[in-house]
Order: C-alpha cells, then structure tokens, then sequence
C-alpha cells in the first residue's frame, strides 16, 4: 500500500475519532482502531479476524497490508510494519459482535469510498483528455517538423540534430496512436523462420544462463510440462498454416507463454526474457542492418514486467506491441 488517503471517522457520540485510511479503492483499519472502533479488547477481535481466516470467509492475502507507520514508544519514535484490515474484515468483525458501530461504520464507509471513486475517476478522466491532447499536438509537431527538414535548408546543425532525434520518435508516437484507437496491426515482419528452437536446446540455455549468473538451484527448475508446451505452441499450424507465421510473432508469443505458464520454480521472467533474444538472434532479426540491438535493455525489461501483470483478454494487444517493437520499422 503506497501513499493512502486519510478521513477522519468520529462516532456520532463524539468519543471516539479514527484516522482512516483509503487505498485500493476500500477502507483500512489497524487493530488497535478496531478496538476503539467497536470498544472490544484487542484479545476480542483477533480472535474474531483469526476465526475470519480460519473459517475461509475471507482470504488473508486479499484482505490484510502492511504499512509501515510512526509508533510512540517511551520516548522514542519508532518505524514499525503494522498491519492494516481492509473494509471486508472490519465488517465480518462487526456482524460477529453484532455491533451497532459497525453498521454506522460501514454506512459512513460505503459513502466515502464512493466520493472517494467518484473524485478519483473524475481526475484521471481528465488526465487522460489531457495527455491524449498534448499526444496529438506532439504528432502534428512531428509532422510539422517532417516538412520543415524536407523542404528548409536548417544552418543551425545542433537544431537540425535535434529535429531529427524527435523525430525518431515518429514511429513509437504511431504505435501508441493505433493503441489508443485499437487499430494496431502486425506488419512489415519478417517471413517464416529459418531456425526452430527445440525443448533440449531451450534447457541447454536456460542451464547456461543459470551457470554464468549464479543463479539458485531453483532456477530452472520445471514444475510441470507447461514449457514444452509453450515451445509447441509458438509451432502450431492450422489447415497446413502457422498460426505465428513470422519470425517477430513467434518470439512474442513465447515471451508471453513463458512469463504467464509459471513453468519454472524460478527465473520465468528472466528465462522468458533471455529465450526471447535467443530466438530472433538465432533466426537473424535480433540487431539492424548497422548491428544494433532492435530492442533496448530496459524496453525488454518493461516488456516483460507489462506481460507479466497483463490480463488474459489483453493477450492479443500485448503480442501487437512486442512485435512493433521488434519489427523492421523499429
């Protein structure tokens, strides 16, 4: 939990004021504030959230984040990880002591969140006008620009390197545009593959890579037969026809099937990353025709991280963007 909002809850008597944090879109308590919230012993609701856990009315990992807070302890001040409840717990617990404060709680809880959503959708709408605003006006500047360097002679060389350095990013501006409208396509991609990786072969590297970096002896390690599978299936065909018919499409469909299987017990990122640049540097498309690398270290990097946290109906989206980034325009 990063940086959560705070309101302050007060009872409607006036005894009892609670700092109350908001993240995730819902409401977190500490136990302590649990205690003043329901004035129940400390012993009493964490034995009402242990039975919470035990019973399987609710799932721990959902529920509970720690966050690091100041305790007052003699006369120091010390950083302390506490746990925090979110809204579901704080509820359960007070339909178990059936607690009238609880009710008002949640009611006053329930309204928060949704000014809270409300004022928080209202932001980021007008965010993303913004942004999509300043993304258009950046595209017509390319464009703007395109002309000027064709059609003007510019004396000032640092201003003409630096036209050129923006518009260097005429083609990613053009992926990004295609995302937003959703028409972005695979093209100008190179033709069938001229090198297929094999599963012994794949091992091969995979053991090489864990060699050379001192990796753990859980690196690698399969827990199942999905990499073999991930292998197969960047391979598949249907009616005599690949499925992935270029060189690009199969290496991001194997980073995607690596990073998502969870084949290994560990290093499937790192693993999924390294085959990926195996792949095309093997079939000839990993660097230019001047032997630069198509795709930067920290691109592969947030490629993969962006696969990794992607939702299963993103899929095709994702693979879209890998291969315009590994593609001859790139």
């Amino acid at each position: 939990m990063n940086n959560p909002g705070i309101e302050i809850y007060q009872i409607e008597d006036g005894s009892t004021v609670i700092k109350v944090k908001l993240d995730q879109d819902t409401v977190w308590l500490s136990l302590m504030q649990m205690t003043e919230l329901y004035q129940h012993d400390k012993s009493v609701i964490s034995r009402h959230i242990r039975n919470i856990f035990r019973e399987n009315e609710l799932e721990r990992e959902a529920t509970v984040a720690k966050i690091a807070t100041v305790q007052k302890e003699g006369d120091r001040e010390v950083l302390r990880d506490i746990e925090f409840f979110n809204l579901d717990v704080i509820i359960s617990v007070g339909y178990r002591i059936k607690s009238r404060r609880g009710t008002q709680f949640r009611i006053w809880a329930n309204r928060i969140l949704k000014e809270y959503l409300i004022k928080g959708y209202s932001i980021n709408e007008m965010r993303i006008r913004e942004q999509n605003k300043q993304l258009k006006e950046l595209q017509q500047a390319v464009k703007i620009l395109g002309s000027v360097l064709d059609n003007r002679e510019i004396s000032d060389e640092e201003g003409q390197s630096l036209l050129r350095v923006i518009l260097d990013y005429a083609y990613a501006l053009d992926i990004l545009d295609q995302y937003d409208y959703q028409t972005l396509a695979i093209s100008n991609t190179t033709g069938k593959e001229t090198y297929q990786l094999s599963y012994e072969e794949a091992i091969s590297q995979i053991d090489k890579v864990k060699s050379l970096q001192g990796n753990s002896d859980l690196f690698g390690q399969e827990k199942d037969d999905s990499f073999q599978s991930s292998l197969a299936t960047i391979y598949q065909t249907f009616d005599g026809k690949d499925l992935y018919p270029s060189v690009e499409e199969k290496a991001a469909n194997l980073l995607y099937f690596i990073t998502k299987n969870h084949s290994f017990t560990d290093g499937n990122k790192r693993i999924a990353a390294c085959l990926f640049l195996y792949f095309p540097e093997r079939n000839g498309i990993l660097y230019d025709s001047g032997g630069q690398k198509r795709i930067a270290d920290n691109a592969l990097v947030a490629l993969t991280l962006m696969t990794a946290v992607s939702r299963q109906d993103e899929k095709d989206t994702i693979v879209k963007v890998i291969v315009n980034l590994i593609n001859r325009n790139n």
